[in-house]
């Protein structure tokens, strides 16, 4: 297999700027190239890449990724790194989510809140310029 890098962007779902950029990080290595100077990519590149696009997907950063990566390398390794990482990425959305409820309630309070008045006497306009009649902190 040797496709070109608009073929590699249509099989993995991720754009021909994001790939070029995986290359320029090392997250995917050079392509081969053609006499002409075209990239050519081989099976190997595109599975490399698919598991770059689902891992950023689910929210891993770009040296997470890296790590895991570079683990896939040694196969018969122990996966208590691998492990590791996925655990701090979970606690990390668990902290995202906290937040998020949090910033919900806000919300829904203020815009239950809200007479549906004039903009002078408005709930939301008022707890927005201050943030100590907030009830959550966010």
């Amino acid at each position: 297999m040797s496709i070109s890098i608009g073929e590699l962007a249509k099989r993995s779902r991720v754009k021909i700027p994001t790939i070029r950029y995986y290359e320029q990080i090392g997250l995917l290595a050079a392509a081969a190239r053609t006499e002409g100077n075209q990239r050519r990519y081989e099976r190997a590149d595109l599975d490399r890449l698919n598991f770059i696009r689902h891992a950023r997907e689910l929210g891993f950063e770009i040296d997470d990724i890296r790590e895991l990566l570079a683990m896939t390398a040694e196969p018969q390794a122990s996966c208590h790194q691998v492990d590791s990482i996925a655990r701090n990425h979970l606690a990390e959305i668990d902290q995202r989510i906290k937040r998020l409820q949090a910033l919900r309630s806000e919300l829904k309070r203020m815009v239950s809140e809200c007479g549906h008045g004039r903009i002078c006497n408005c709930r939301i306009i008022e707890v927005l310029a201050d943030h100590g009649q907030c009830e959550t902190e966010h």
